[in-house]
Parts: structure tokens; C-alpha cells; sequence
């Protein structure tokens, strides 16, 4: 694990990623084991699901998803975002390949700019503006997310190569520039709806998230089938990824 104290020991400031805690955390989509650690950078409590052998999790192209904190999304099922559904169809996919790591990154929320700022960038949007316009509206940026503590718990894993779940190519740049050799970058395509359709429309032609189920889908078209453009079999396992 990365955790450097110094000369001085304990009394020295200390730095990096601590693994704290490992518990059995048995859920709706399999058995996992959630690694506790403390960001002694950021003060922030972090935690890595893995399914599968903690000793070899490392072993080969590790399945992976960084999963940005999304309260809204995660836990009250907003459709605001595809957060929720790309939570719950990573961990599907860790439990279908037998073995795999879900990074919950805390202290991301609203792409890091924090719950109240999300909150007041969703009424913005629901004014008209989109999300980047919302965040700039207030002064924030864009996009604030740091990936250095999701590449720490991976080392401290083991992990050295990943097939990482994105469809953000920030992550993969990230990884790649802490160390963590990214095999492949495996799509998680969520259908949209028609409450979040604008969103995702713009994180595709804004900030660069590579989403081609979207292609030829815009604005002012017509109206998705049952509220959705296609089927809920997106999220099945084919031979060539996860869709």
C-alpha cells in the first residue's frame, strides 16, 4: 500500500493511501469483499469492491470500474444521470467475468464539485443550460475528479493491468499517468430516457465520452421507445465486452 510516515514515524504527517479494513460484503449481485482505505491527502474515507481471490486479484487484466460517488443516481435512482444503472451493471459484470474490482470513489460527486453545487447545477439545467454550463455558471470547473487514489488502491491491490469499464477517456488517461497499464477500455452503455437523454448528448459532444449507442439520436427527435431508445439487453454480456 502507498502510506509513507517518514523518518519520524507516526508523529510525521503521513501521505498517500492506507489500507484500513477488509470485510465480507455479501450482496444482491454476489459476494464481495470491501477493502476500506483512508486518503491521507484528502482526509477521504475510500473503498474498493472485489470479487474473487484478494490474493490474485492482480493477476493478468483485472477487470475494473472507477466509479465516481453519485448520491442522487446510486441511491435515490435519479434519471437525471446513468450512474445508478452503470453501478449496478459493473457489478453484474464483475460477478459474471468471476473476478474483478469495483473502485467507489468518494468525493467526486457531481464530477467533484460536491452535493450542494450538483444540486444547483441540476436546477440550472432544468432552466435550460447544460451540464458544463451549469458547473461554469458557478464558477466551477468542469470537471474536477482526481484519479490518483483510484490508482493507489489498485497498486495496493496488486493490480497492474486493467480492462477498465468507461466510457470516459479521462480515466483511461489517468490510470495510464499513475502507473496503471489499461488492456482495454470495455464500453457501459446505458439506454437513455428521456429525462436524461440532454445529458448524455452533451457529455458525448462536450467533454469527449465515447457513447456511439447515441449515434444519430439528438434533441427534438422522436420520442424513445417506452421512454427508452433501445432495449435493456444493452447491458448483456457478449463475447466482445460489455455493452
Amino acid at each position: 500500500m502507498t502510506d509513507n510516515s517518514g523518518a519520524l514515524g507516526g508523529n510525521a504527517h503521513r501521505t498517500g493511501v492506507e489500507r484500513v479494513v477488509i470485510a465480507p460484503l455479501p450482496t444482491v449481485y454476489g459476494a464481495f469483499h470491501a477493502v476500506g482505505y483512508l486518503d491521507h491527502d484528502r482526509g477521504e474515507e475510500q473503498v474498493a469492491l472485489v470479487h474473487g481471490d484478494l490474493a490474485d486479484i492482480g493477476a493478468g487484466d483485472t477487470l475494473t470500474r472507477l466509479h465516481s460517488e453519485c448520491l442522487t443516481g446510486d441511491a435515490f435512482g435519479s434519471m437525471h444521470c446513468e450512474c445508478g444503472d452503470q453501478l449496478a451493471a459493473a457489478l453484474r459484470a464483475i460477478v459474471a467475468e468471476g473476478r474483478g474490482i469495483l473502485v467507489y470513489l468518494r468525493g467526486h460527486e457531481g464530477r467533484g464539485i460536491g452535493l450542494l453545487a450538483k444540486l444547483r447545477a441540476m436546477q440550472l439545467q432544468s432552466e435550460g443550460m447544460d451540464t458544463v454550463e451549469a458547473n461554469l455558471a458557478q464558477g466551477l470547473p468542469v470537471d474536477a475528479r482526481d484519479y490518483r487514489v483510484a490508482a493507489d488502491i489498485l497498486h495496493d491491490l496488486g493490480v497492474r493491468s486493467v480492462r477498465l469499464m468507461s466510457n470516459n477517456p479521462r480515466k483511461r488517461e489517468a490510470l495510464l499517468r499513475h502507473g496503471i497499464r489499461v488492456a482495454e477500455q470495455v464500453p457501459l452503455l446505458i439506454p437513455p430516457c428521456e429525462e436524461n437523454l440532454s445529458y448524455l448528448l452533451t457529455k458525448r459532444e462536450r467533454m469527449d465520452h465515447h457513447l456511439p449507442h447515441l449515434d444519430g439520436v439528438h434533441l427534438g427527435g422522436p420520442p424513445l421507445n417506452g421512454g427508452h431508445l433501445v432495449d435493456r439487453d444493452l447491458l448483456r454480456i457478449g463475447k466482445d465486452g460489455y455493452h
